[in-house]
């Protein structure tokens, strides 16, 4: 799949701008730069989506960003597993994302866990623009900026 991407991005003129992330275990295409980043989105899915489908992946779509990845593994499988893999006694989640959501609900359960739960933060970046995610949030933050200038503040109070 990952040696396939580029050649499916090339047949399609509004893949100019965008951007492949390596996930280690997913890919992700970003549009947010292409010349019409929704026109890129919509062009991109269905070509994705099979190429998703031939290599027995799927593809979650958020804001304008379409990951492809096994079905099964999402952010809240994935930080479940690092939290009991490295014994972590507490957890922080930033999200901006639909994507997010499974990771939201990952550290919602951790925190029931155990006699006394593993406590856990959730925060919002960007919380205009994903009302979804802000319902949940903890803490709401205007975007990555704001998450930076928190996370600095609460390193230095530790």
């Amino acid at each position: 799949m990952r040696a396939e991407l580029p050649g499916v991005l090339d047949r399609f003129d509004s893949w100019q701008g965008t951007w492949i992330e390596e996930k280690g275990q997913a890919l992700a295409v970003h549009t947010r730069r292409a010349q019409d980043p929704q026109a890129a989105f919509e062009a991109l899915r269905g070509p994705l989506g099979e190429l998703a489908a031939r290599h027995g992946l799927i593809v979650e779509p958020g804001r304008l960003v379409l990951e492809l990845r096994p079905s099964g593994m999402d952010k809240g499988v994935a930080l479940t597993q690092y939290v009991h893999e490295t014994g972590a006694e507490s957890v922080l989640y930033a999200g901006d994302d639909l994507g997010d959501l499974a990771a939201y609900a990952a550290v919602e359960k951790l925190r029931t866990e155990g006699p006394d739960g593993i406590p856990g933060l959730l925060i919002c970046s960007g919380h205009a623009e994903v009302p979804e995610l802000a319902e949940r949030a903890d803490v709401l933050l205007p975007g990555p900026g704001a998450v930076v200038g928190f996370l600095s503040a609460l390193a230095q109070r530790l």
